[in-house]
């Protein structure tokens, strides 16, 4: 028994070395977690720490591309040259927050072909929001106030992620993001103050139909979120679901009082003893439906981006083609 329990042979000695290498990895890198370290793109990581950016990223990376689709259809119906000449720069903005995104998840070993085929096969998720239709122009200022700055409340905390890249990526977007909000609620301050009852009441419904899913942006209840412990235990997120719905919620009540408009959640009431707002029960039951991919427009969404997608082959075929091109030019001089 002993002399079984003594005799390792070649493989079974590989194996503990690599397991005692794991470890000793494995403790390096939770040290420099604790000690607030920014993790880079060439040091070591466990295997789940990097698959779980990849989804994160990438999800994040989608939801700026397909979220470009909701207002871009207004870029041609909006009221004055002004509005569209600012809607216009947003979306452009966020297909750049796209670009910056996909490039902070390639350097985790990805490829930005294998994740829009994910987005496009279904496989991978994008924001639950953008899977609902823009009805008025009304709904292009909501988006920028509500829709934009739950998405700042959520992203503001990632510009310390403990990994590099990522939380880097995040300056830039969140900054662009803060000017969004300001820009959705002037667009709303506007309406309000100097509009036609028709367009207070265009508003109105807006912010009616808009509010529980932005809520839902945050992701499911802490309780029904199995990847958030973890997340936070490495640093990936500073702040849980639950944490950014309520801070999203008392930051927003007040502006929402300022424009002359009710939130519809009768539930709605300060909470003197929590020093928060308390609000309303989550139909989670929507929320799951639309992730799932049977919401108003998740059809839509995914069969204009893949359309797009085929329709600019031609592009980057060229765009390859005169890269191959310049790479011979510069070995032959």
């Amino acid at each position: 028994m002993y002399t079984q329990a003594m005799s390792v042979g070649p493989q079974d000695q590989a194996a503990k070395l690599q397991t005692a290498e794991e470890q000793q990895r494995n403790q390096a890198f939770e040290a420099r977690i604790d000690a607030g370290d920014f993790i880079e793109a060439k040091d070591w990581m466990p295997d789940h720490y990097r698959k779980t950016l990849v989804r994160q990223i990438s999800q994040h990376a989608h939801s700026e591309i397909v979220g470009m689709l909701p207002e871009g259809n207004w870029i041609t119906r909006a009221p004055t040259l002004k509005r569209k000449a600012i809607l216009l720069a947003k979306v452009q903005d966020e297909g750049g927050h796209g670009l910056y995104l996909y490039s902070a998840a390639e350097t985790l070993g990805t490829s930005r072909d294998q994740m829009l085929d994910a987005l496009h096969t279904g496989r991978a998720k994008y924001s639950s929001i953008f899977n609902y239709p823009t009805l008025t122009w009304a709904d292009i200022g909501v988006i920028g106030w509500l829709v934009d700055g739950a998405a700042i409340m959520n992203q503001v905390p990632l510009c310390r992620c403990s990994y590099g890249p990522y939380a880097r990526a995040m300056i830039r977007i969140c900054r662009e993001e803060s000017f969004h909000q300001r820009q959705g609620y002037e667009s709303l301050l506007t309406m309000m103050r100097d509009g036609t009852d028709a367009q207070k009441a265009m508003v109105q419904d807006a912010v009616n139909r808009w509010w529980w899913p932005s809520l839902m942006m945050f992701g499911p209840a802490d309780k029904d979120s199995p990847n958030s412990e973890q997340s936070m235990r490495w640093g990936i997120k500073r702040l849980t679901n639950d944490e950014l719905r309520q801070k999203f919620v008392d930051a927003t009540v007040p502006q929402a009082e300022l424009l002359g408009i009710t939130l519809p959640d009768p539930d709605l009431a300060w909470n003197s003893e929590r020093d928060h707002y308390d609000f309303g029960a989550i139909d989670w039951n929507e929320f799951w439906r639309v992730v799932g991919g049977n919401g108003p427009c998740n059809t839509d969404r995914l069969q204009t981006r893949v359309k797009a997608w085929d329709d600019g082959a031609w592009v980057r075929e060229a765009a390859l083609a005169h890269a191959r091109k310049r790479a011979t030019q510069a070995q032959a001089a």
